[in-house]
């Protein structure tokens, strides 16, 4: 008999709760900047994170459903619910559809139409776009399918805004509602996801490309080789870097006159040049240990995550001024420090 932590499973609580933490942070920064962070402030973090929570969850338990022909073929996947014998298929379509209509409505009832329309975007792009037509079918399946996942950013911000909502008057002029949220930081936010998800996801899938050929699953090592792979993910993080020097930009307030703009400018430039050293210090030619596992490649996987929290953290902290970037920068530079350190002792 299924118990509740099965169904819990199925929506991938620990990837969501990231992505979720990615949109409170959106929306940290959009009240601070505005100066009206307060009780308001917690209220619409409680509304995105749950909101946010069952429309990805929704989308992860329908793309479980689809994918229970090929997880009880590879290691990662093989003890999730539906292939373990937990939970039906059936129960876990009926879950996911359940939470993503729940999540939608969620968001247009407590929030505004805006935030809806990006939330139900992100499930009906991840579903059809990313699981059924592309993640079988092409080796940049996860490129293209990391759109869905850069949305929470958008989402939170979105929810911030007052008076949002999708114009009706012409096409041009609904897509222009949709897009002009108030800000270009939302959409940094989601341009950093964006080009942080292929070079994260292919560390992993370096070591365990062989499972996905196995399954059909056409992802960039086992169809181009490593050295392709790593070139693209090298390319990736050239992008990132380049992305760090428009971060200052996205605040608006900040001055270039201003400590801040230099302070928060040289962080996530040594932030996003220390992650993309670790994608140069990935050795294809290195032995895998016992369960196949590349250690320098696994090594680029967990300094992504660090990456990716790091700089939205900073991001947090400069929205509060010259002393939080100051905070930041202090915070970020031991932190590389000490991860280097450790490494090399």
């Amino acid at each position: 008999m299924a118990k509740s932590s099965d169904y819990f499973a199925l929506t991938k609580p620990r990837v969501v709760v990231l992505l979720q933490i990615t949109a409170l942070c959106a929306v940290i920064v959009h009240d601070v900047l505005d100066s009206e962070f307060g009780i308001g402030s917690i209220e619409t973090m409680g509304i995105v994170f749950v909101g946010g929570y069952l429309t990805a969850g929704g989308a992860n338990a329908i793309n479980m459903w689809y994918d229970s022909d090929i997880d009880p073929k590879m290691t990662r996947t093989a003890n999730r619910p539906i292939p373990s014998g937990s939970i039906s298929e059936s129960a876990a379509l009926t879950l996911g559809v359940s939470l993503s209509i729940i999540g939608v409505v969620w968001f247009a009832v407590l929030s505004n139409g805006v935030a809806a329309f990006w939330s139900a975007f992100s499930i009906l792009f991840y579903v059809f776009v990313y699981s059924i037509w592309l993640k079988r079918r092409t080796q940049q399946n996860i490129v293209v399918g990391g759109i869905a996942g850069s949305t929470p950013p958008v989402i939170g911000w979105a929810a911030c805004e007052e008076g949002l909502a999708i114009s009706l008057d012409s096409p041009l002029s609904a897509i222009e509602s949709l897009v002009d949220i108030g800000s270009l930081m939302p959409w940094l936010m989601f341009l950093l996801i964006f080009l942080w998800t292929p070079p994260h996801f292919w560390a992993l899938a370096l070591y365990r490309s062989g499972e996905y050929a196995n399954v059909g699953v056409p992802m960039l090592p086992n169809v181009k080789g490593p050295e392709r792979t790593i070139k693209e993910m090298k390319a990736y993080a050239v992008l990132l870097i380049l992305l760090s020097l428009c971060v200052p930009l996205s605040y608006g307030e900040i001055d270039e006159g201003d400590a801040a703009y230099h302070i928060l400018g040289w962080t996530v430039i040594i932030l996003s040049v220390w992650y993309a050293s670790t994608v140069w210090r990935i050795d294809i030619s290195e032995e895998p240990d016992e369960t196949g596992r590349i250690a320098s490649a696994a090594s680029s996987f967990f300094v992504s995550m660090l990456y990716l929290a790091m700089m939205f953290a900073v991001l947090v902290t400069a929205s509060l001024g010259t002393i939080g970037a100051a905070l930041g920068a202090v915070a970020t530079i031991s932190s590389i420090s000490k991860i280097e350190l450790g490494s090399s002792s």
